[in-house]
């Protein structure tokens, strides 16, 4: 036994990148920790403020690592499963942000409901260290291990206020169809494996050539892997989920999924299939393009016929998807980087919308119809305009971030020379355009309902609807840092031996 312990391989491990990594998943274990030991005596601010530590702490020690990146260029670690690169520095940040802003959401909102703060701070934290491991994640396998780590802490999310049987119904029908979306990802995985002997992403990179386009075992394996990755970023025909799932879950928690689970689904869609599939772009391409086709079509036009806003804007995430996939489909740089420029900006968007809709819905989000905005600028002129700011910026108003972001990936589909796609696309935009138009001239035009409550908004979800509105403006005018942040993000990336 020992000599063949004494034989075996230890893989060299580079400890800086995976500091991030550490600080979220040790930030949430030390949290358990603390609420078990303490209990009661804790404040009921502490977990949101350890929770938007550990965000913070993630975005500082991902700074050393970035410099790395551009020191040393792209390599990676532990055995070549984790990539270190511009990319995945950029998602863990995202991330890192999407977890600071929802932290802020959820305070107010754990207090009104009454539901078990420490829990969902703790679960916010796995789920996003589940996210960054598929950021980085360089083999199949790790991908996988981040994706259930990812997704089972959302489950509990989604289903977690136990007196709204709305919310229980939304967790069973996300994790039911969810199971089904791994169980297609792992028989991708290993479909992708017995075409190739590897699970290797860069390995995988460097054997697809003409010998391998034919292989019908790999072309299942991608196809499966598709409709995996397909479920997570709510693309159709994989999106059945999303407007009861959106509707139901509480609302905090949706503002997570909108972002935060969204942008790692990419993450993992472009390391896979741009960076390891990208020699057979032809064989994939087509289907990407129906996918983006697709959902931009149904995220338009069904959201027009909704009432409830939290399924409108869960439509609205579907047509995002659709014009994240435009990008996608371009597999370019340029197209990879105007997906990591609009999902920052869709970020921002869909927190501040929900938070939005965190304050106005009142006790058990009742009150996120359409009804209970008639008004809004009558009794808080300030909510409303933040909210206006934040809708004409997903209809891709100038001046937004929102703007450059469909601007880049239409951008991209035509440089790509996809003329189709990138004119769907514009089409697709003006009829999102009415169903946002529709909350305003509510929110502006319609008397307030006589019986309508003073609205309270907490000091924590204020804050973070003004933080996303400053980023919204500032990148709708000023766009060039960011855009140029997602352009060094791809610096040498699958392109440089590791």
């Amino acid at each position: 036994m020992l000599p063949l312990l004494a034989q075996a391989e230890i893989p060299d491990i580079a400890w800086l990148p995976l500091v991030p990594h550490m600080v979220m998943a040790g930030a949430a274990v030390l949290l358990l920790t603390i609420v078990s030991l303490a209990g009661g005596r804790l404040p009921k601010w502490f977990a949101s403020a350890w929770t938007t530590a550990a965000g913070l702490g993630v975005m500082a020690t991902a700074i050393p690592v970035w410099i790395r990146v551009w020191r040393r260029g792209p390599h990676s670690t532990i055995a070549d499963s984790i990539g270190v690169d511009g990319f995945s520095v950029f998602i863990i940040v995202l991330l890192a942000a999407t977890v600071i802003l929802t932290a802020l959401i959820a305070d107010g909102f754990l207090r009104r409901e009454g539901v078990d703060g420490p829990a969902f701070y703790v679960l916010l934290m796995f789920s996003a260290a589940g996210g960054m491991t598929m950021a980085v994640a360089d083999n199949l396998i790790v991908l996988f291990l981040g994706l259930e780590i990812l997704s089972l802490a959302v489950y509990v999310l989604v289903a977690m206020h136990l007196r709204r049987a709305e919310s229980q119904e939304a967790g069973i029908k996300y994790f039911v169809l969810g199971a089904f979306a791994s169980a297609f990802l792992l028989y991708g995985i290993a479909l992708v494996y017995g075409a190739t002997g590897s699970l290797n992403l860069y390995a995988i990179a460097g054997m697809v050539d003409d010998d391998l386009s034919d292989n019908g075992l790999l072309l299942a394996g991608m196809a499966m892997l598709l409709v995996g990755l397909g479920f997570k970023v709510a693309a159709v025909p994989f999106h059945a989920w999303t407007p009861d799932v959106y509707q139901g879950a509480p609302s905090p928690v949706v503002s997570y999924m909108a972002a935060g689970v969204k942008a790692a689904g990419f993450a993992a869609l472009l390391r896979v299939f741009v960076g390891g599939f990208g020699g057979l772009a032809g064989d994939w391409q087509p289907v990407v393009f129906g996918l983006a086709v697709a959902s931009l079509a149904v995220g338009s036009m069904l959201a027009i016929v909704q009432t409830d806003v939290k399924r409108i804007l869960a439509y609205s995430s579907i047509s995002h998807a659709g014009f994240i996939l435009v990008g996608v489909q371009a597999a370019t740089d340029d197209g990879v980087s105007s997906v990591l420029f609009y999902l920052a900006a869709y970020a921002a968007m869909a927190i501040g919308s929900f938070a939005v809709i965190t304050v106005v819905s009142g006790p058990g989000d009742e009150g996120a119809g359409i009804d209970g905005l008639r008004g809004l600028a009558a009794r808080r002129p300030l909510l409303a305009a933040a909210f206006t700011v934040l809708l004409l910026s997903q209809a891709g108003i100038p001046f937004t971030a929102g703007f450059w972001a469909k601007f880049e990936v239409i951008s991209a589909a035509v440089d790509a020379r996809s003329f189709w796609l990138a004119v769907i696309a514009m089409l697709a935009a003006v009829v999102a355009a009415f169903l946002y138009l529709r909350i305003v001239v509510a929110m502006f035009l319609d008397a307030p309902d006589a019986g309508a409550p003073r609205l309270r908004i907490p000091r924590s979800p204020a804050l973070a609807i003004a933080i996303v509105v400053l980023f919204t403006l500032a990148f709708g005018v000023y766009p060039e840092p960011l855009l140029n942040l997602a352009d060094d993000a791809l610096f040498n990336l699958w392109l440089t031996p590791r």
